[in-house]
């Protein structure tokens, strides 16, 4: 039967919690979490948008889910310090998925946040990807800069996780919708640690549809923000950095903000 659910496992595999409905789920798990668990949220139908609580001390997402299965690992240690400290601690833990009403998903909003991304192909969208991130670091990992924490004025430990870019001049960002979408504005956060940070005067943005366009910024702590308007759009590519010629090596971007709707 066609419906949704919400289960923590495990390492090995064991399920330790689960609740399950027909268009919505509401999980409270008593206990406390243990290396190598995982939240596994069930689909039926997929290809659709949800409403996901990951945690009770996370902001909702409103995901676009391809797959009938997704896992979320509940990170730990190294892997925590790019999260709210308060996130996934004590032993009582609130969680829900729910399908999303046409009202939420069918109006104009950041179609790239989504506070649950993670490295991989989990088939939960928007997701964001690099070609490096700084040492392989959570605090500078790319799913930052889609978690809607907009901090930017420091770099290190939530909230002022950033995407980093090691200093590597072909570092690139792209960020993967999983379905066609429509936009007309760009925003980019970059981060503004200075003198520690260097900034972009220069930025190119490449869309699905093998088109691109040049953007200039400055050095600033305000939102760069581009009118740019594509249609039927499934992934934005971030890349040609140029940074400007301030001493500090360190450039970074704290947040990607993509303004519009579903494709027509």
């Amino acid at each position: 039967m066609a419906g949704v659910s919400i289960a923590v496992k495990g390492k090995d595999g064991r399920e330790k919690a689960l609740a399950s409905g027909q268009d919505q789920a509401i999980l409270v798990f008593k206990g406390e979490y243990e290396a190598g668990d995982e939240i596994v949220l069930r689909t039926d139908p997929s290809h659709l948008h949800y409403v996901v609580r990951i945690d009770d001390a996370m902001d909702e997402s409103l995901v676009y889910i391809t797959k009938e299965e997704v896992t979320y690992a509940i990170p730990f240690d190294e892997k925590k310090v790019s999260f709210n400290p308060k996130v996934f601690t004590g032993n009582r833990h609130y969680m829900t998925i729910r399908k999303a009403a046409p009202f939420e998903w069918n109006n104009y909003r950041n179609l790239a946040k989504n506070v649950m991304d993670q490295h991989g192909d989990t088939g939960c969208f928007p997701h964001a990807c690099a070609n490096v991130e700084t040492r392989g670091e959570a605090v500078f990992a790319a799913r930052n800069a889609i978690d809607g924490i907009l901090a930017s004025e420091s770099h290190g430990e939530w909230p002022y996780e950033s995407w980093g870019i090691n200093s590597q001049d072909d570092a690139e960002l792209t960020l993967d919708f999983g379905r066609p979408v429509d936009f007309d504005r760009l925003v980019l956060y970059t981060r503004s640690d200075f003198p520690h940070d260097n900034w972009w005067v220069r930025a190119t943005f490449t869309f699905s549809d093998q088109t691109s366009e040049v953007v200039e910024m400055k050095k600033s702590s305000e939102p760069h923000v581009f009118s740019i308007e594509r249609k039927q759009i499934t992934w934005v590519k971030l890349s040609n950095l140029i940074k400007s010629d301030a001493p500090s090596p360190f450039p970074a971007l704290t947040q990607i903000e993509v303004y519009g709707k579903e494709a027509e």
